[in-house]
């Protein structure tokens, strides 16, 4: 059965799904430069990574802050 989740539930999940992405991004990008010196092959996959939690945190803006984010 699944769970029903009332509005403001369903906010805070995205919230905390947008702080997790942005803590992700954050780390990838380290990750990325620590690597492109010693590393190439595993700073390409780290940047790849990076690009992709990018994407997911445009995503979260354009869904919490709908219209402010669409100059960027």
């Amino acid at each position: 059965m699944s769970e029903v989740v009332d509005s403001d539930e369903l906010l805070r999940r995205m919230h905390r799904a947008r702080s997790c992405a942005a803590e992700q991004e954050r780390t990838w990008r380290a990750r990325t430069e620590e690597l492109r010196a010693t590393d190439p092959d595993a700073s390409r996959d780290a940047s790849v990574r990076t690009v992709a939690y990018e994407a997911v945190l445009r995503v979260l803006d354009e869904i919490l802050t709908p219209g402010r984010h669409s100059e960027a």
